[in-house]
């Protein structure tokens, strides 16, 4: 097993506890992503996270569709995504990506999953009224190295502009502020 199995299994577990945890009237609440609902954030995982991995030589299986069954569609994908990490065989598989390059299946979830997970976790709380305390290891780790690309991130338009937190905010608070949502 892998550091990123470790960190995987602690992120994604998050997710998944946050979305067992919104009520059934709750999957069409506005999300703090513009445009989505609490289901569009976990159909984005569900579609893009295979996607990126498309190229590799990994079987992702299919769960149920996340209009009839997000918690479902999530758990299809991040159970697969686990038993891959947990297994070095497969973990340490290489395959190369048209934007990143030549990456193992362990180091593209540890480097493009991870925050994301990290982040949508709190989007979906949001959207479900529900409280959530993101890992702070790795809320700590994601905003470090985040902002040090500042300028790289804003121009790749995966963030809007950075929201104003005051100078004491906790990491959670100025991760999320950093993104561009409003804590």
């Amino acid at each position: 097993m892998t550091d990123t199995a470790d960190r995987y299994r602690r992120v994604a577990g998050a997710f998944t506890e946050t979305a067992r945890r919104v009520p059934d009237d709750a999957w069409d609440n506005p999300a703090p992503c513009e445009g989505w609902v609490a289901r569009d954030v976990v159909g984005h995982m569900v579609e893009w996270m295979p996607a990126f991995l498309a190229d590799a030589p990994i079987e992702l299986p299919t769960g149920p569709s996340v209009a009839d069954d997000p918690l479902g569609a999530w758990l299809a994908l991040s159970d697969s995504l686990q038993g891959a990490l947990d297994d070095p065989e497969v973990a340490f598989r290489e395959f190369t990506h048209g934007h990143v390059g030549t990456q193992t299946i362990d180091g593209a979830i540890g480097t493009f999953f991870l925050g994301d997970v990290l982040v949508h976790t709190w989007d979906l709380a949001r959207a479900a009224g529900l409280e959530v305390t993101l890992d702070g290891d790795e809320v700590h780790a994601l905003l470090t190295g985040m902002e040090g690309m500042d300028e790289v991130l804003r121009a790749s338009g995966h963030y809007g502009p950075r929201v104003d937190v005051p100078d004491d905010a906790d990491e959670q608070t100025r991760l999320i502020a950093f993104t561009g949502r409003h804590p």
